[in-house]
């Protein structure tokens, strides 16, 4: 598996497929988007995990975080976290967070990051809002 940075624009069936099956394409673009760091993990040259990250001022927001179904629950989630961690670790970066999905929790918590809000909903999706200092 190799792990690189790629354009927004790569990342969108990805996001689409796993994330949003229901909604066009279109749905899956973020604000910022131009400005992001986005990341592909691939498996003989195929991509089967995308991440994005925004950053503000001290922060780094993760987003759009997606594994292609067929490659899920083989580590390749987990590989890409560490990856991003570890790049932001050598920047100015204090916090690192994002809105999780309540059936991400858990995978999270293994990185360290703590639910700091509460519950909340988008288009129907549990989510809680977690955070880690770097």
């Amino acid at each position: 598996m190799e792990i690189s940075t790629i354009s927004w624009q790569q990342t969108i069936p990805l996001r689409q497929s796993v994330l949003w099956p229901n909604n066009p394409p279109e749905f899956c673009y973020v604000d910022g988007d131009d400005d992001g760091l986005h990341f592909g993990a691939f498996i003989e040259g195929t991509l089967v995990c995308v991440a994005s990250v925004y950053l503000t001022s001290d922060k780094a927001r993760l987003r759009k975080f997606a594994t292609d179904a067929r490659y899920q629950n083989q580590g390749i989630g987990s590989k890409m976290l560490a990856h991003i961690l570890q790049s932001l670790k050598a920047s100015q970066i204090i916090w690192f967070w994002c809105d999780a999905r309540a059936s991400a929790v858990a995978f999270y918590n293994r990185f360290g990051m703590r639910v700091c809000s509460e519950r909340f909903y988008k288009a129907e999706v549990l989510y809680y809002k977690m955070k880690v200092a770097l």
